[in-house]
């Protein structure tokens, strides 16, 4: 996938494509859809219908080479702005076309069943038998046949076919990274997956209708403009036809050609035909940045986003904190104390729970325990630990084990808070432990802030974006972090309902909020969301209440998603702008060139010297056409963005875009004037 991102803009497979589709695309319906093009449309018919006229005998139409060439010049220009669009879909197609390769029959090894009980037995089944809730088999070696969630197991999986990256991913049960996608191969290892999506529901299914456009919608802005272009279009219309009573009252004769021609080229023609193509585009560039969104409406509403949630656990920090130092509680035992810590993280599995191990230097094994029974890290209760015969061990965040303790009676050690206070101080996270509802300690954990990520915060400041830092690390950790990082806010001790009440708050407040998260716990916060970023190793919930989807699962994406949002609205702004300019410069050469003869104080009008009112015209109507092709690559690729705000940015665009807007029409047209009066 990331390699498409390096293609041509022009392949000839795809320029073929397009332009097939570009002749396709005149047929009525479809032009009916974009009302400025549709009325471009009209014109060229009722030209093609006066090339009749003058054929037959009409004289006072001018002559019909001239009527022709304009037709033809009409009709590129319906077949340049169907090209536009043509191509952007095109592309997309091509992925779509490289991911059904992804998609192709596989054999899978399903786990027969007896109710709720599953066999030992495995039967090899085409992968489009199975259904929502299968289980299956998958070993190295085998491709993954369906989307699912691993139920048992732990394996290296090549996502190479999906994400583009050839570095290998580890997926395993439990937790936030037990997604696994059909099309992608098990390297090493044996896992059983349980099917999460029915047969045409796959992820694959739903990037390839995406791509195609198939799910494209237009976004609100796209139909605010869409209506803001048809209400310039009848503007132009009223412009147009009030000329003929001018005309009549000058005693100057103006043609039917003159009439459409003024019309086609005053009208926003140029955005007009760019502006499918630009929506297209835009979720054409998410894609090459690995991202599948779910609408347009995502993509361009990343670009007002106003408040950015992050996590700060492999976002701001490397994400893998490990126990640095061991404090035993004043009285305790410091071997006691550590044995206690290894116990309650036998069944530990993250990154912190085998460096408290790794770090305590015992085998676990080596100690003995009756029946135990391990008690899973959960967000509501931020702790874990283990039960065995009239031991109860628990470790975990200080609020959480105080409440613990409070409950049986027993009160907090001074100088155990006092060493949480310390360890918070120096951006570490303290661990405590309790042992029968009696603090024996506290481990220290560290974790090291990304290089670079306070830069970062500061092109999103620059933006307009507020950055808010989400943690279950307590106020002073987090607070530290924060300070360092050069986040705006942060919410400490988080819990689900916590990033849910912060969204709504700042909703409430009128502003568009986005946020990234892997977990079932995030979905929630994630549909609550403007714009939920869901990674695509996390939990079928999380990816259903999103509306996008990172395939790198990298928690910084959401930065890049944002400038991809803003560069979609920058450059239908900017394209906006420099087609609106472009009319002062099709009108001092063509409404000068209607009157001339009659009102000869209008020659000083004619500023770019044009030969003829018919070269005028025609050279207007030529410059109108190819200056669509020219902004192609320009609507596809989009407008560089630079985070210096929303004023400098306006400032920017109009200078490039406005100014532009109305010099290059000029200078064009000039030269198509000479080009024009030099050949025919």
């Amino acid at each position: 996938m990331k390699s498409s991102s390096n293609k041509k803009l022009f392949q000839a497979t795809i320029v073929n494509e397009a332009l097939k589709q570009s002749f396709i695309k005149l047929s009525p319906i479809k032009m009916f859809l974009n009302p400025v093009m549709f009325t471009v449309w009209v014109g060229t018919l009722v030209m093609a219908g006066v090339c009749i006229w003058i054929a037959t005998g009409e004289t006072h139409q001018g002559s019909l080479a001239y009527n022709i060439v304009v037709t033809a010049v009409l009709f590129i220009t319906l077949l340049f702005a169907n090209f536009a669009e043509a191509l952007a879909e095109a592309r997309g197609k091509a992925q779509a076309n490289s991911l059904r390769k992804t998609r192709e029959e596989t054999p899978a090894k399903w786990i027969q069943s007896v109710g709720e009980i599953y066999m030992n037995e495995v039967k090899m089944v085409p992968s489009s038998q199975l259904k929502k809730g299968d289980i299956f088999l998958c070993e190295t070696g085998d491709i993954i046949p369906s989307d699912g969630e691993i139920i048992e197991g732990l394996a290296t999986i090549d996502e190479s076919a999906i994400t583009g990256e050839s570095a290998p991913v580890i997926r395993e049960a439990g937790g936030d990274k037990s997604s696994v996608t059909g099309g992608t191969k098990v390297l090493s290892d044996q896992i059983k997956v349980k099917v999460t999506t029915e047969v045409g529901e796959s992820f694959l299914d739903k990037m390839i209708a995406l791509v195609e456009g198939a799910s494209r919608q237009k976004t609100p802005n796209e139909i605010a403009l869409t209506i803001l272009l048809a209400g310039f279009t009848l503007v132009f219309i009223i412009v147009t036809i009030t000329l003929k009573p001018f005309g009549d009252y000058a005693q100057t004769p103006i043609t039917i050609s003159a009439f459409i021609a003024l019309f086609v080229c005053l009208i926003p023609t140029t955005i007009g035909g760019l502006l499918s193509a630009i929506g297209i585009a835009g979720m054409d560039r998410a894609l090459r940045a690995n991202v599948i969104t779910k609408s347009g409406k995502a993509v361009e509403t990343a670009g007002d986003i106003d408040v950015l949630l992050l996590d700060k656990t492999g976002t701001i920090t490397i994400g893998n904190r490990k126990a640095t130092k061991f404090y035993p509680a004043n009285g305790v035992d410091e071997k006691a104390f550590i044995k206690a810590t290894v116990l309650s993280s036998m069944a530990d599995e993250t990154p912190e729970g085998k460096s408290i191990i790794e770090l305590a230097g015992i085998n676990p094994l080596s100690y003995q325990m009756e029946n135990p029974r391990f008690i899973k890290f959960t967000a509501e209760t931020r702790s874990s630990g283990v039960e065995f015969q009239n031991t109860r061990i628990r470790k975990g965040a200080s609020d959480a084990i105080i409440k613990l303790c409070e409950n049986a009676g027993n009160v907090f050690p001074i100088e155990t808070a006092e060493q949480v206070t310390i360890i918070s101080s120096n951006g570490g996270t303290p661990l405590v432990v309790a042992e029968n509802e009696r603090v024996i300690g506290v481990i220290e954990l560290q974790d090291i802030i990304k290089t670079g990520i306070s830069e970062r915060f500061e092109r999103l400041r620059k933006m307009g974006i507020k950055t808010v830092m989400v943690t279950g690390d307590n106020p002073l950790t987090a607070k530290y972090i924060a300070e360092k990082a050069g986040v705006d806010d942060f919410i400490a001790e988080a819990k689900p309902e916590d990033k849910m009440n912060y969204i709504k708050k700042e909703q409430s407040e009128g502003r568009l909020v986005a946020m990234m998260g892997d977990g079932t716990n995030d979905a929630p916060a994630l549909a609550q969301a403007d714009v939920g970023v869901a990674m695509n190793s996390g939990t079928q919930a999380a990816k259903e209440a999103g509306n996008m989807v990172d395939l790198d699962n990298d928690p910084t994406k959401l930065i890049e998603i944002v400038e991809i949002g803003k560069q979609l609205l920058m450059t239908r702004g900017t394209l906006t702008t420099f087609s609106i300019a472009n009319d002062v410069a099709k009108y001092f050469a063509i409404v000068p060139a209607l009157f001339i003869a009659s009102i000869p104080a209008l020659q000083g009008l004619n500023i770019m010297k044009l030969h003829s009112p018919e070269s005028a015209i025609l050279s207007a109507v030529i410059f109108n056409a190819i200056i669509i092709p020219f902004l192609i690559p320009l609507a596809l690729r989009g407008v560089a963005y630079k985070p210096i705000g929303a004023s400098a940015l306006l400032r920017r665009n109009l200078l490039i875009y406005g100014l532009g807007g109305v010099i290059v029409p000029f200078i064009g047209i000039k030269l198509i004037d000479i080009l024009v009066t030099t050949f025919i």
